[in-house]
C-alpha cells in the first residue's frame, strides 16, 4: 500500500527503459514534436516506442472515440475522468510497462498530468482525489521526464482544427484554465517537469526538447 492506495507491483518494479511524456494544451504541437523526438532517438540507436493518450490499445481506441465524440456532450466530468483513467490503466498494463521492462524507451503523447489539468484545474474536480485515482490507475508509474509545451492563449485558439472534438470545443474560459493549470502543476514538480515555449519554429522547439531528453536517455 502507498498512501492508502493499492499499487500494482508490475508497474513499479525495476525497469530499464525511460518513460518520457510530452504534455500541453490543445494546439501546442506536442504530437508533431513527439514524432520528431522519436525519430531523433532512433537515429541515436535507441529502442523507442511512441504512444498517445487516450488510446494506444484496442480497448483504449474505443474509449477515445467515446471521449472525443461531440455527440457525447452530456458526459459528466466525473465520467470523463474515469474513462480517461480506464484507457490509461490499459495502456500502462498492456504496452508501457512491458516495453520499459524490455529496455525500450517510451515517448507518450499525454499522461496523468493531462487529467490533473483538464478534469482538475479546468474541470473543477478535486485534485487530491484525482491524484489518488490516478496513482491507482497507473500502478504508481511516473514519467522519468515530463515536458510541457506552453504557448499564448490566442495562439492556442488559432491552432485548433476547423472541426474541434468534444474537448477542444469547450469554452475559452475552460481552455484558459488549462493553460494556467499546466504552468501551476509544472511549478509544483520542477525537478521532473520542464516547460518549453512552443512559440518558436518546429526545429527550435525540437532542439530544446532534445536537450532535455538527452539528459534522461544517455
Amino acid at each position: 500500500m502507498t498512501g492508502g492506495v493499492l499499487i500494482r507491483k508490475n508497474a513499479i518494479s525495476p525497469r530499464r527503459g525511460k518513460f518520457i511524456v510530452l504534455e500541453g494544451p490543445d494546439g501546442c504541437g506536442k504530437t508533431t514534436q513527439a514524432r520528431r523526438l522519436v525519430a531523433y532517438l532512433k537515429r541515436r540507436g535507441k529502442k523507442v516506442l511512441l504512444i498517445r493518450e487516450p488510446g494506444g490499445t484496442r480497448l483504449g481506441g474505443k474509449i477515445r472515440r467515446i471521449l472525443l465524440d461531440p455527440a457525447n456532450g452530456e458526459m459528466s466530468m466525473e465520467a470523463e475522468l474515469l474513462l480517461y483513467m480506464a484507457s490509461r490503466c490499459q495502456i500502462v498494463c498492456e504496452i508501457i510497462v512491458p516495453a520499459l521492462k524490455k529496455g525500450v524507451n517510451v515517448v507518450c503523447d499525454r499522461f496523468l498530468l493531462s487529467s490533473i489539468v483538464y478534469q482538475g484545474c479546468a474541470g473543477g474536480l478535486d485534485i487530491g482525489t484525482l491524484e489518488t485515482i490516478g496513482r491507482f490507475a497507473v500502478g504508481g508509474l511516473e514519467p522519468d521526464c515530463s515536458i510541457v509545451l506552453s504557448l499564448p492563449f490566442k495562439t492556442a485558439m488559432e491552432r485548433r482544427g476547423v472541426r474541434p472534438d468534444r474537448i477542444e470545443a469547450r469554452s475559452r474560459t475552460f481552455h484558459r484554465k488549462v493553460l494556467r493549470g499546466y504552468l501551476e502543476m509544472a511549478a509544483r514538480h520542477p525537478k521532473k517537469t520542464h516547460v518549453v515555449e512552443s512559440t518558436g519554429t518546429i526545429n527550435e522547439v525540437q532542439q530544446e526538447i532534445r536537450a532535455i531528453v538527452d539528459k534522461t536517455i544517455k
